[in-house]
């Protein structure tokens, strides 16, 4: 009598196949666990220096912003701040090496700044637009970097401290870019339109008026950072070719501004014994 065939090992290692390729399908479609930064701190000289009205029953909360997503060399840049509903407090620029699980900080946070927009015209060479914050923005400038993101340096785009922000650049090689700079007080003047042909060392201006220029055409970069308001977060997509999917999130609220607790007083001594 011939025995009865059942499900061999052919048959297993197939259900196997199928069963883990299954599993990598859903854990792909599962948004990324949120991104571990450091947090900002914000007490009593944070308070001070940008006018927070926070008290210990009142604090103010603490906001991330993302406005730049950038990939160059296999790394990822994002740009943004750090904010609360009243002041601007720290710029932030993240870098990952490894597709958004973990992020380091190539440049330090500056206070009081915050940083726009991302280019990239190679693997080595790339700017980060940025302005001081106030009542008016004030003293833009880029930071550049000519290794990839591992090292960066501040370059004013004005000689002498001025109010004004850049609206947008475009670099068409290491050496060559635009520049649309916006200025407050001087109305005639507004909108001014600012070339370098030293990679963003030095800028002559070109074009201004009272009038804003036509935008610069948008730069496909296969990035977007898109806001989940449901769940409160950053999302950072990438485009697949047939959509796009996150590969890092990021929390809005990251802390609170609250006065630096009083010191505990110490225990009173010990009464001396009687001679």
């Amino acid at each position: 009598m011939a025995a009865r065939r059942g499900r061999g090992a052919g048959y297993n290692r197939r259900e196997a196949m199928i069963g883990w390729a299954a599993l990598l399908m859903l854990q792909a479609a599962q948004p990324p666990a949120p991104a571990q930064i450091q947090p900002p701190v914000c007490g009593d000289a944070e308070i001070a220096e940008f006018g927070l009205e926070c008290n210990i029953r009142d604090a103010c909360n603490i906001f991330l912003e993302l406005a730049g997503v950038e990939e160059a060399g296999g790394r990822i840049f994002l740009s943004g701040n750090f904010h609360t509903g009243a002041a601007t407090l720290w710029s932030l620029l993240l870098m990952s090496e490894d597709e958004g699980r973990t992020w380091t900080e190539p440049h330090p946070r500056l206070r009081g700044i915050a940083l726009d927009d991302i280019q990239f015209v190679d693997a080595e060479t790339g700017w980060v637009s940025g302005h001081v914050v106030g009542a008016l923005p004030r003293d833009p400038f880029l930071l550049k970097t000519a290794d990839g993101g591992k090292t960066w340096r501040r370059v004013p785009v004005l000689e002498e401290s001025s109010y004004g922000a850049i609206d947008a650049f475009r670099f068409e090689s290491r050496t060559q870019g635009v520049l649309f700079l916006q200025r407050r007080g001087e109305p005639r003047q507004r909108y001014q339109r600012w070339e370098t042909m030293t990679g963003g060392d030095t800028w002559m201006l070109r074009e201004a008026g009272p009038k804003p220029f036509p935008p610069l055409k948008p730069r496909p970069t296969g990035w977007r950072i898109r806001t989940d308001v449901r769940a409160r977060q950053y999302l950072i997509e990438r485009d697949t070719g047939k959509g796009y999917a996150a590969v890092a999130r990021f929390p809005v609220r990251f802390g609170e501004c609250r006065p630096d607790p009083e010191p505990a007083e110490p225990p009173p001594s010990p009464e001396a014994p009687p001679p």
